[in-house]
């Protein structure tokens, strides 16, 4: 419960720092502010002691002071736009107010530069600003300031730095992260829908194809029957012959319908024109479907395919659909695939293999290998067939399937 309040609480405030980032740049200045003031109107040699020890500090006028604070605090403001210039002009005051053998207590003021460049800067130009910053406090330290324990002072000095930076480093790594992950969960969305429209495509493709063949190839049967008969019944003087034209125009009306309704099932258009059953000629424009969906495809042909069957290559066609479509699902659109459909012998050898899950992907909970062999089996069994399906050496997926050139009942 508490962890949920927890989190809660951290998605509010950084929506709020989302909506209005300015308020939070001043929230972080007041402890500068504070501390100016401190040198403006209290005592300006608190510096002495501490992890330095040594004598007294010189001292600043208070309007130079001052005026020095409200420079920093007016550069620190715009410390996310510019980091480096500003923790540029927060080093050069300090090393003048060091010059002149004083002390500022706003030193808060270099690590809220120092976090801000390491949050949005370039790290390169943070390694440099880095050592100028190591530089100068051992020159501040060593040279210009009079304290006692300069290596106490430098060592203080420095670790609190990179305490800052270290900070900076790890919630700019957290983002990095985070905006990776939201990308990366964008990025396999937008797979999955490709995918889902692809096999939703080729599902109304196989559906619209596969009725125009069959319920059309019936309906123009029927026309011409009826047809013939009305010719025939009127050659007779027969009362049939009108219901029998009455029939055929019907016939005819609803084969127009039903291509425009395939069509609109097929392509999305009613202007879409139906072509015959797929088959290993058609397989060009499958392999170039699946590599426009991601997936590198590696795909040849040995022996006469064309001289197959119209059934056979049917089955061949829908076998490495199934198998093509399995591996986009399962294996991920960056992988490769490899489809070879060899004829010799009065056989048929049809062999989809890919590469397995490409970097980076992971496949839907539950979703395990295997599904669609089913219609695999039942087309190849329709052949004579036998299907072998599993992983290989490599580590990806094959399917190997051996086909007879006559369907299972007439061999």
């Amino acid at each position: 419960m508490s962890d949920t309040w927890l989190l809660r609480a951290q998605q509010r405030m950084a929506a709020a720092v989302r909506r209005r980032p300015w308020v939070l740049d001043l929230l972080v200045l007041v402890p500068v502010v504070l501390s100016g003031l401190g040198d403006v109107f209290g005592d300006r040699h608190a510096a002495e002691g501490g992890p330095f020890g040594g004598d007294e500090f010189g001292t600043l006028p208070p309007t130079v002071t001052g005026a020095l604070v409200g420079l920093l605090v007016f550069t620190l403001f715009w410390r996310r736009r510019a980091p480096a210039i500003v923790l540029g002009v927060v080093l050069a005051v300090e090393f003048g107010v060091w010059l002149a053998g004083a002390w500022l207590q706003a030193g808060m003021a270099m690590l809220l530069a120092l976090y801000a460049l390491a949050r949005h800067g370039n790290l390169r130009t943070l390694a440099w600003f880095c050592g100028v910053v190591v530089a100068l406090v051992g020159v501040g330290m060593h040279l210009l300031l009079p304290v006692a324990h300069p290596w106490t002072g430098m060592f203080f000095m420095i670790g609190v730095g990179t305490a800052a930076v270290a900070l900076a480093l790890t919630v700019r790594t957290r983002a990095a992260y985070l905006a990776a992950l939201e990308d990366r969960a964008h990025r396999l969305e937008v797979e999955r829908d490709q995918r889902e429209r692809l096999t939703a495509a080729a599902e109304r493709s196989r559906v619209a194809r596969e009725m125009h063949d069959i319920v059309g190839h019936n309906l123009s049967v029927m026309i011409g029957l009826a047809d013939g008969g009305a010719v025939l019944a009127a050659s007779r003087g027969e009362s049939t012959a009108e219901p029998l034209r009455l029939i055929g125009e019907t016939g005819r009306q609803a084969l127009g319908e039903l291509r425009r309704v395939l069509g609109v099932l097929r392509d999305g258009t009613t202007a879409a024109r139906l072509s015959p059953q797929p088959g290993v000629a058609d397989l060009d424009d499958l392999v170039r479907r699946v590599r426009a969906a991601g997936l590198t495809v590696d795909y040849r042909t040995t022996g006469e395919v064309g001289a197959l069957g119209s059934g056979l290559q049917l089955t061949v066609y829908r076998i490495v659909q199934e198998a093509l479509t399995n591996t986009l699902k399962h294996a991920g659109a960056g992988s490769a695939a490899t489809v070879s459909v060899t004829a010799e012998d009065h056989t048929v050898r049809v062999s989809v293999r890919d590469t397995g899950p490409s970097a980076g992907f992971v496949p839907a909970p539950g979703d395990e290998p295997g599904h669609g062999l089913a219609g695999i089996r039942e087309r190849a069994g329709l052949y004579g067939g036998e299907v072998s399906a599993g992983r290989h050496g490599s580590g990806g997926w094959q399917v190997e399937t051996l086909l007879n050139d006559r369907p299972a009942a007439l061999a």
